[in-house]
């Protein structure tokens, strides 16, 4: 007896998860999408769009090709209502299902990267890239980036690699913010091996090279550590004073030299440098302020007055020193500094957000919880200091690629940042010696997600 087809609505999250590289930005700009389904496996998709031009509704069916993604190759379209649409996307989806295909050939594949067979020797891996592949906790995070990379381009020809070894951090870097730039529903140009990224929307470009500050004598980072980060408020706030501005200053001036601006295809357009902290292990926790302060050389000191009023008062830095070596501060404030529009920045681009994306869209490891705490920003005028937070990641969660992003503005840019491009992240400004920004309703600071492992015996595991 053959068991009949079943065809479920699903989520947005877990359509997004598997299919959100296949689709168009342009496809914004005339349809709406309204609903989303799958068969039992998920190897058959289906999208039901409102068509905004003519006012009727459109079906899609989605299979894998041969490289693994995702495309549309059953569509029908002007059917009237919306009920006739989704009763199309079922019916088809049961009749593709029920022939048993799980490839459906649409031309000559790209080659997809494999990151996860390795080609280094085992002394060689970097030790988050061996845990990504083996810890069961990290599968949401290890099921986003396979389903990422059949729509990945490895420009440079050595991305694997670099992902095993000592690159890894550079690269989940990368991974990130091609995840983040498809999610803004941006036009996306790879065809040049540098800047990283070239952005187009509304007849504006933007080109993005992607840096981080990465591990100086630790990389790849050893099992067993022999120093610690500064863990007292005391060694916390030197650090942000000098050790960390040097820090991100160099990666961001060495990127300077390169004068990407002089290359043909970025002549004429903003260009962004996307920066992430990798230095040490969880340091995202606490070194964006540091970031801010070079950037600007402004530091800005607080007080309540008599009325119980918060007082923001900037302080112009001069200069930021690490032993005999001295930098000025004011990134943007430098010779040649005018060609960069803006820095870019996230304190979330870690693993642990492929991971918490991949959990809310219904990927989980078997006898495992996430929960996330953190802290983010105060809307209150007067609040001085960020909130906490504390929750489950599960399917209820709405995390997005955004979360966390902040663009930090060059006040002198030969070429400001079109900031339509780049709608939902946080918009940083420099006016009148004090910086001026633009937050989202929820912007988290920085977060640390916990991956607890129940046991047979009913006690539990915890692991960041």
């Amino acid at each position: 007896m053959i068991r009949p087809v079943e065809v479920r609505r699903i989520d947005e999250k877990l359509f997004n998860a598997l299919a959100a590289h296949s689709r168009s930005p342009a496809a914004a700009y005339i349809s709406e999408e309204l609903a989303w389904f799958a068969n039992e496996d998920e190897t058959v998709l289906g999208v039901l769009l409102h068509d905004l031009i003519d006012n009727d509704y459109v079906g899609i069916v989605l299979a894998r090709d041969e490289a693994g993604r995702f495309r549309a190759f059953d569509l029908e379209v002007s059917i009237a209502t919306a009920d006739a649409a989704e009763t199309w996307i079922v019916r088809v989806i049961k009749w593709h299902t029920g022939m048993g295909l799980r490839v459906y050939p649409q031309g000559k594949p790209n080659k997809t990267l494999d990151l996860f067979s390795s080609v280094l020797p085992a002394d060689k891996l970097h030790p988050d890239f061996v845990r990504l592949s083996n810890d069961a906790s990290l599968i949401p995070a290890r099921t986003m980036i396979q389903e990422m990379m059949p729509h990945f381009s490895d420009v440079d020809g050595n991305f694997v690699e670099q992902f095993q070894s000592s690159g890894f951090d550079s690269r989940l870097w990368e991974l990130y913010l091609f995840a983040y730039i498809n999610e803004e529903q941006l036009f996306l140009d790879r065809d040049h091996a540098a800047p990283d990224f070239l952005v187009t929307k509304y007849g504006k470009s933007v080109a993005i090279e992607a840096v981080i500050v990465g591990r100086q004598d630790d990389n790849p980072p050893r099992y067993f550590k022999t120093r610690r980060a500064p863990q007292t408020l005391a060694e916390v706030l030197e650090a942000q004073e000098h050790r960390i501005p040097v820090r991100f200053g160099s990666p961001l001036y060495s990127k300077l030299s390169k004068r990407y601006w002089e290359l043909p295809h970025v002549q004429g357009k903003s260009l962004v440098f996307a920066i992430a902290d990798f230095h040490d292990d969880q340091s995202m926790l606490w070194t964006s302020t540091a970031l801010m302060n070079y950037l600007y050389g402004v530091r800005h000191d607080f007080h309540y007055d008599d009325a119980g009023q918060l007082v923001i008062s900037p302080l112009k830095i001069e200069t930021h020193r690490v032993g005999s070596k001295e930098i000025p501060s004011g990134y943007f404030f430098q010779p040649d500094a005018e060609h960069v529009s803006a820095v870019l920045f996230s304190a979330t681009g870690t693993i642990s957000k492929f991971n918490r994306l991949g959990r809310q869209a219904g990927f989980a490891a078997a006898d495992h919880l996430m929960v996330r705490v953190g802290t983010y920003h105060d809307h209150d005028p007067n609040a001085a200091m960020p909130k906490r937070f504390r929750y489950i990641v599960d399917e209820t969660c709405n995390e997005t690629w955004a979360e966390g992003l902040s663009m930090f503005h060059n006040p002198n840019a030969a070429h400001p940042v079109p900031e339509e491009l780049f709608p939902t992240i946080a918009q940083h400004h420099f006016r009148d010696g004090q910086i001026v920004s633009s937050i989202p309703a929820f912007h988290p600071y920085n977060s640390l997600t916990l991956n607890i492992r129940f046991t047979k015996d009913g006690r539990s595991k915890e692991r960041a």
